[in-house]
């Protein structure tokens, strides 16, 4: 057997070995096929908001005042339930807690459902989307040259006999609907843009602006419920046993002594100035929001004055 005719089909058959070994390896398989992972779209969403639980809770990138809003909440609420609720149930009636209760969780679920919803958010143009608009914006102006020109600002449409002029985005690429605006916080065009809110960590829009409402409503209940019944129970003590003994009561205080009895007066007469400019503040922005639901406008509109400069002309609101 010589070296030149044996090593040839020795090699052949290694080959042929070799390479059907390799094809039907588990071990070398997988990098050969490698399955693309589908990404969600949050997980690709260029704006700059936050995701959790999958995608299902969306908020703003700064949330410390969000906290700081759930802080105030809990803490008076929770105060008012330890300190007060006992009393008054005792003395007036045990609806008292069972109402502060019922405002209270009511006041915490449209918090957190303005706070993690989607304030409606308009998805960005594809670069296919993006091109076309573009083609679409230089045979509107005439343009046949491959020179750049800068899309217009503004495209009037009408709706309901209205002639409304709608934005160029140059970050979503998109003619923005009406009413809508582009956040800069969050980096999104949003529908029916309000405003930007930090105390519930997100845009109010289209689709949470109503639970923002009924939020800002049941936590002006909450606060003058509260506020009424704090004043009550210190009126009831003081009929009893006088204004200091009854500041003397307060189960907060234990132990109580001379020492430290200015220093709460002042801290009682400090918060009570600042619960009562809260229960005014929060009262009139509720009212605020009436009235812009009453006349059909948004708070960047009423800002902007975008109808107030066209009453009695063609164009109305």
């Amino acid at each position: 057997m010589t070296p030149g005719g044996g090593s040839g089909p020795m090699k052949d058959c290694e080959y042929s070995q070799i390479s059907t070994h390799s094809s039907s390896s588990p071990m070398e398989s997988p990098h050969k096929k490698k399955k693309s992972v589908p990404k969600r779209k949050w997980e690709v969403f260029p704006g700059r908001n936050k995701f959790f639980c999958n995608g299902r809770i969306m908020m703003a990138r700064q949330t410390g005042v969000f906290y700081l809003t759930l802080v105030l909440i809990l803490v008076t609420s929770g105060l008012f339930f330890a300190f007060d609720c006992p009393y008054l149930s005792e003395k007036i009636t045990p609806a008292i807690p069972a109402i502060g209760g019922i405002l209270f969780f009511f006041v915490m679920g449209t918090l957190l459902r303005t706070s993690f919803s989607d304030p409606g958010v308009l998805p960005r143009a594809t670069p296919d989307e993006a091109a076309d608009l573009e083609r679409q914006i230089d045979i509107a102006n005439g343009s046949s040259s491959g020179g750049y020109r800068p899309p217009p600002r503004t495209k009037e449409v009408i709706i309901n006999g209205q002639t409304v002029k709608l934005k160029y985005c140059f970050t979503c690429k998109i003619f923005r609907p009406p009413r809508a605006s582009h956040c800069s916080l969050c980096d999104n065009c949003v529908e029916r843009f309000d405003h930007h809110c930090p105390w519930v960590g997100n845009c109010v829009g289209k689709r949470n602006y109503r639970f923002f409402y009924m939020f800002i409503l049941s936590l002006s209940f909450l606060t003058v419920f509260i506020f009424a019944f704090v004043i009550t129970h210190v009126i009831l003590r003081s009929q009893q046993t006088g204004f200091l003994n009854a500041l003397k009561d307060s189960p907060a205080r234990y132990p109580f002594n001379e020492t430290n009895f200015r220093a709460y007066c002042k801290i009682t007469s400090e918060m009570s100035v600042v619960c009562f400019f809260s229960v005014w503040s929060i009262v009139g922005l509720s009212g605020f929001h009436t009235y812009l639901i009453s006349s059909n406008q948004t708070t960047n509109e009423d800002i902007k004055g975008s109808w107030s400069n066209k009453r009695g002309k063609e164009n109305y609101n």
